[in-house]
């Protein structure tokens, strides 16, 4: 258990079904997921012979409810997996449970039963658009959750009464050792200036925490005959939405413009400072936010933890050779061509 020996807890309505957790939150690694584990207890006199599955899901919900069409959904299941714990499949005693699980076990007695999940690979962490003020109902968002039921059958008709649902969700913590601060620099040519104009920026560091101010250094040189009127920086999010395509959405969360301009010949060296909230944008619509539970407040969304490079480069024609020899090509058609 974590170490307040905080236990989640939820029980169905006709209390045939109670499920247990000793945490909510699951860390993606990127080479490895934290297993979903937990027990559910039961009561075999209000199951009246029924069976008790426990489902893990993953969906993409990118409608309310309410936008519900001829009996189509505006979500999509992600993944699905299900499990059947009672009748257990296999001896209680004879597999492996987590130290969680074990505690749960000994103290909930006979009619508790473990169950166990592994993600797969892929699958993106818990997340969400934040709606206007004037959007109702559920939030798109990918959200995770464990289903509890009891039924005649996996496949038969689940009875409201009879089943419990608790959202879990799939985070990504900052990873103990950082990388290198980031740097970038760019030189851009002028037509009609013999000079280009150059600019350099970098960070402190490559990891910030949520509430930390993000300081950018800024050195403008410019060696054009042009003036650089305004200088802008500012933090950009950039969220993929992959549904039928992969849908890019980018906006500043954070922006600086002081009116700073660069004369020819002059250099400009000055440190930006920048704080992304989400305080700030609590009224912006499509601003992605970290999957929160019921009741919590949340942040802007982490940066997910990928492996990938990007290397910039031009593609072009080369300059035509102005001392190579000029030949005359010929083409004849044929007449009325």
């Amino acid at each position: 258990m974590n170490p307040k020996n905080v236990v989640f807890k939820k029980i169905c309505k006709d209390k045939s079904v109670a499920v247990y957790m000793g945490r909510r939150d699951f860390v993606d690694r990127v080479d490895s997921v934290d297993p979903v584990d937990g027990v559910i207890l039961i009561d075999p006199e209000a199951l009246q012979g029924r069976k008790v599955f426990v489902t893990l899901s993953c969906t993409f919900r990118y409608g309310r409810d309410d936008m519900d069409v001829m009996g189509i959904a505006f979500r999509r299941e992600l993944y699905l997996s299900t499990r059947q714990v009672y009748p257990a499949l296999q001896d209680r005693e004879k597999g492996t449970h987590t130290r969680t699980q074990a505690k749960l076990l000994r103290k909930l007695g006979q009619d508790a039963y473990p169950f166990f999940f592994e993600f797969p690979d892929n699958l993106p962490c818990s997340v969400a658009l934040q709606p206007s003020a004037q959007d109702g109902g559920k939030q798109c968002a990918v959200e995770f959750e464990i289903h509890a039921f009891s039924a005649e059958s996996q496949d038969a008709k689940i009875r409201k009464r009879s089943s419990v649902k608790l959202t879990i969700r799939k985070v990504q913590y900052a990873p103990e050792t950082e990388g290198a601060a980031p740097s970038v620099e760019t030189t851009r040519d002028f037509v009609m200036s013999d000079k280009p104009l150059h600019v350099k920026a970098s960070l402190d560091k490559e990891i910030y925490y949520h509430g930390d101010c993000v300081k950018v250094h800024v050195i403008v040189t410019n060696h054009s005959s042009k003036t650089i009127k305004n200088v802008i920086v500012s933090v950009d999010q950039v969220s993929t939405v992959v549904l039928y395509s992969n849908d890019c959405y980018v906006k500043s969360v954070a922006i600086e413009e002081p009116g700073d301009s660069v004369s020819p010949g002059a250099t400009l060296q000055k440190v930006y400072t920048l704080l992304p909230l989400l305080a700030n944008n609590r009224e912006r619509r499509g601003i992605a936010v970290d999957g929160k539970l019921k009741h919590e407040d949340t942040n802007l969304a982490s940066s997910s933890i990928e492996v990938g490079v990007e290397i910039p480069f031009k593609l072009m024609h080369p300059k035509p050779d102005a001392g190579e020899q000029t030949k005359l090509l010929f083409i004849d058609h044929p007449p009325y061509c």
